[in-house]
C-alpha cells in the first residue's frame, strides 16, 4: 500500500501533457488549505514540465497557481475578455495575455490551448467552465480528461449529484469515469495520465466555437 502511494507521489520522467487548463476561484477562499492546494497543483505542473493556461489575473487561487507555474520556468497562458482587462479585476497580469471578445470565446480559447483540465475550488465561473467541458467530452466534442482536485471535500457534492444522476438514469454508467478526482494534485495529475477516453475519437472537424 506504502509502495502504490509513494509511486503516485512521484511525477514521471516526462508528463503525456504539454499544457493544463486550470479552472479555479479569483478568491482564495475561506480555508487555508485551498490555496495550499493551488500552490501544491503549480508545483507539481513545474516538476512534470506541464505549461498552464488559465482565465488570467493574478487574484485569488489562480493568482497562486499561476505565479507559481510563472516561478518555476514554465508557459503561463492567461486568456481575458477585452471587457476584464482592469488591474482592479484582474490584478496585474501573469505571463502572456491573450485577449478576447468574450466569455465564450474565453472559453473555447483555454480548451483548444490545452491538453487537459483541472477545477480547483471555486465559485458559479469555475463550474460553469468545468460542467461544459464534461459535457463536451459526453458528446464527444472533445476527448481531454477532467479532474477534479476535491481539497477537503469540496467537490464531494458535485461528485455525490453525478452519481444520483447516474443512478436515476440521466447520465450513463459508462459517463461516470468522464470526471476523475483526487486529493492531492500529484494523485490526480496521475489520474489524469492514466485516463482512458470514452470516445474513440472525438467529433470530427468539431468547432470550439459557434460558426
Amino acid at each position: 500500500m506504502e509502495e502504490e502511494k509513494e509511486k503516485l507521489m512521484k511525477a514521471p520522467d516526462k508528463s503525456r501533457f504539454k499544457t493544463v487548463c486550470v479552472f479555479c476561484g479569483s478568491s482564495v477562499g475561506k480555508r487555508q488549505s485551498y490555496g495550499d492546494a493551488a500552490l501544491e497543483l503549480g508545483r507539481e505542473l513545474v516538476s512534470r514540465g506541464v505549461d498552464l493556461v488559465y482565465g488570467g489575473g493574478s487574484v485569488g487561487l489562480m493568482g497562486i497557481v499561476s505565479r507559481e507555474v510563472h516561478r518555476g520556468g514554465r508557459h503561463v497562458l492567461g486568456v481575458v475578455p477585452k471587457s476584464l482587462m482592469y488591474e482592479e479585476i484582474i490584478g496585474e497580469t501573469v505571463g502572456e495575455v491573450k485577449l478576447v471578445a468574450d466569455m465564450h470565446q474565453r472559453k473555447a480559447e483555454m480548451a483548444r490551448h490545452s491538453d487537459c483540465f483541472v477545477a480547483l475550488p471555486g465559485g458559479y465561473g469555475t463550474l460553469e467552465e468545468l460542467l461544459e467541458v464534461i459535457t463536451w467530452a459526453q458528446l464527444g466534442i472533445q476527448d481531454k480528461p477532467v479532474g477534479l482536485l476535491n481539497v477537503e471535500g469540496y467537490y464531494s457534492g458535485l461528485l455525490a449529484f453525478i452519481d444520483k444522476a447516474v443512478d436515476d438514469g440521466f447520465i450513463k454508467p459508462c459517463e461516470r469515469g468522464i470526471v476523475v478526482s483526487a486529493t492531492s494534485a500529484p494523485e490526480l495529475l496521475q489520474k489524469l495520465e492514466d485516463y482512458v477516453p470514452l470516445h474513440s475519437a472525438a467529433v470530427a472537424e468539431a468547432s470550439w466555437e459557434a460558426e
